[in-house]
């Protein structure tokens, strides 16, 4: 089953392609995606890279994570599950529940 890897640090210059084509070295690559800012089409330093086993998913961290790509040192990791990322967006938490207010 393919297994998707968070890649960070990527250089502005890295495109889909060069991170194909890196991480193929440690296995099949069934996509490879750099990700871009909507507003002015420049890389936004990060993408997702997906492996097709777990066990090439793993070989790729082991191999790439804290490693030097056009310049720039790679934090690879296996990626979150959709949904589960930081909870600045999600809307709850102390500040907007309302807990914690005065009634009065």
């Amino acid at each position: 089953m393919a297994q998707k890897l968070f890649i960070g640090g990527l250089a502005f210059s890295t495109s889909d392609s060069r991170l194909r084509e890196v991480f193929a070295q440690a296995g099949v690559v069934e996509s490879a995606a750099v990700v871009m800012d909507r507003e002015t089409g420049r890389s936004r330093g990060f993408g997702f890279v997906e492996m097709a086993t777990a066990q090439e998913a793993d070989a790729a961290v082991k191999k790439f994570n804290g490693q030097e790509l056009d310049g720039r040192t790679l934090k690879v990791e296996i990626a979150k599950p959709s949904g589960l990322g930081g909870g600045a967006r999600s809307g709850g938490g102390a500040r907007n529940s309302g807990f914690g207010r005065s009634r009065w």
